[in-house]
């Protein structure tokens, strides 16, 4: 095959098991050959309505199985897939879809009504996966073509564009090429031991880098199953396990504690499960002991969007002595902990975690400044967090440099939020930092400074926020002060508004 890409896997794994079932989802099994045939058709409507290589193709919903055709597809074609979190709001998807430049949006039912009140953005073709505004994704499929297609796509050539928070505002698009999904997936192979007989649940949602590429993409290259899951419930992930013998699934902390306080934790048959893989935050003392008594352990990992996303990952066998740990690097990339001279830290000397390897991203979307901020010496992708190293060479996270919260495996911003409440007319400063919660790790609170004169409430400032903004990022909590501790040349002391208003929400 010409194709080098993650658009030719489907053909590959159809001429070499064809009949095993490449996804569950809602009670219908999707094989290997009809997922390449599904491929195939979408990908010849697709070039039908004009998209070639480098265009780009939006997604819009839940997991469901369309998600990854349209991703193969666009793949086929040597086109750029762009997955939307269905959680924003809509001027956040009118921003994303504009910036991207997408020319063809498929949609699920569950996005159908906020897609007629969207302003233009420069789509060609709506395609409507289950109802709604478009042509029916289903009729379009029928009606396709079925020929093999081959265009040439290197490793080289851009896959996707996964957008992410933004510390200044407005989310970046992270160019991942074929290549970081590829070598990100060989690392997920090397380094948690994925079989051909896996049976992964793929709740967390596949917009999400990590559920994506370190779940279902390599489970598919293994040519194992996903099982795909619109949305999370912890009893009927128990019972899915249960029932579909499950051997692997991908979650957040918050996702596992769940699980664990759910009804049926302690009658539910959990022996078939051999690979948990735990991301977006650091696993909790309780959550690990509550799955170490059940005979399970979690394999750990550390990464980001931008590297595609895994860099770090302690292994089930290190989770007990080495608990708090991130690991160590993955088998094919190499992090560094640096200093802000360049000198690799001595052990327990705090610096910057720096990542080099084939599955990190070549830079932003059409960002020419922030991608060479985001490098440095050439080639080493700046985390923006800081952390030690031990004498073994495991990593431990000291600090974000870039004041990120992480609330249930969600990132949000400081600087986003803090936009969005100083378009508030009674608001004359905003800072938001993270705060600690007993669910979710960390919730956003709103230290909040009123114009002279005005007297907002806590309850006007977050209503302010609803629609403007994902539900995830808007503030638990708002705190109205006098004023903000500013340095000498104006900026904001973090680290002091922390301390005097981060009490545990």
């Amino acid at each position: 095959m010409r194709n080098q890409g993650i658009g030719s896997w489907p053909a590959r794994r159809n001429r070499r098991t064809p009949r095993r079932t490449a996804l569950l989802h809602e009670g219908r099994a999707v094989g290997y050959a009809e997922l390449h045939d599904r491929c195939t058709r979408l990908a010849h409507a697709l070039r039908a309505a004009g998209v070639g290589r480098g265009d780009r193709v939006a997604f819009l919903g839940p997991n469901h199985p369309a998600y990854l055709e349209t991703l193969f597809a666009a793949g086929l074609l040597g086109a750029v897939f762009v997955p939307l979190n269905a959680r924003l709001a809509l001027p956040e998807l009118a921003y994303q879809l504009a910036d991207s430049g997408s020319r063809v949006l498929v949609h699920a039912r569950q996005s159908a009504d906020r897609l007629r009140d969207l302003p233009a953005t420069g789509l060609d073709t709506l395609l409507a996966v289950e109802g709604g505004p478009g042509t029916s994704y289903e009729e379009v499929l029928a009606d396709a073509a079925t020929e093999p297609l081959d265009e040439e796509v290197g490793h080289d050539d851009v896959c996707l564009v996964m957008y992410t928070s933004g510390t200044t505002g407005r989310s970046k698009g992270a160019v991942l090429t074929h290549g970081n999904i590829v070598w990100n997936s060989l690392n997920v192979l090397v380094d948690t031991d994925l079989a051909s007989d896996e049976i992964a649940l793929v709740a967390a949602p596949l917009f999400h880098t990590a559920a994506l590429n370190m779940s279902c993409l390599p489970t598919l290259l293994k040519g194992g199953t996903v099982l795909l899951e619109s949305s999370f419930d912890p009893s009927r992930a128990l019972e899915l396990v249960e029932r579909h013998r499950v051997t692997g699934m991908f979650g957040v902390p918050t996702m596992y504690d769940a699980m664990a306080a759910a009804p049926g934790w302690a009658d539910a048959d959990l022996t078939s499960l051999r690979t948990l893989l735990c991301g977006g935050a650091p696993v909790p003392t309780r959550t690990a002991r509550a799955y170490l008594d059940r005979g399970l352990a979690f394999v750990q990992g550390y990464g980001m969007t931008e590297t595609a996303p895994g860099a770090l990952v302690l292994d089930r066998n290190d989770s007990l002595s080495h608990a708090g740990s991130a690991g160590v690097p993955h088998f094919f990339t190499d992090v560094r902990v640096l200093l802000p001279s360049g000198e690799e830290a001595a052990p327990g000397e705090e610096g910057e975690i720096v990542v080099a390897g084939p599955n990190v991203t070549p830079g932003y979307w059409n960002l020419p400044e922030a991608t060479a901020a985001a490098f440095r010496d050439g080639g080493c992708f700046r985390s923006g967090d800081v952390a030690t190293v031990d004498a073994d060479g495991y990593v431990r996270l000291v600090d974000r440099l870039k004041d990120m919260i992480i609330s249930g495996g969600e990132n949000i911003y400081p600087a986003e939020v803090e936009d969005a409440l100083l378009e508030h007319p009674d608001v004359a400063e905003a800072a938001v930092i993270g705060v600690p919660d007993p669910k979710w790790g960390e919730v956003g609170r709103a230290v909040v400074v009123p114009r002279a004169g005005t007297a907002p409430t806590a309850g006007e400032l977050i209503a302010h926020l609803e629609g403007r903004l994902a539900r995830y990022k808007i503030p638990r909590s708002v705190v109205l002060v006098p004023e903000l501790p500013r340095n000498t040349t104006g900026k904001l002391l973090k680290a002091s508004i922390r301390t005097r208003y981060g009490a545990e929400s």
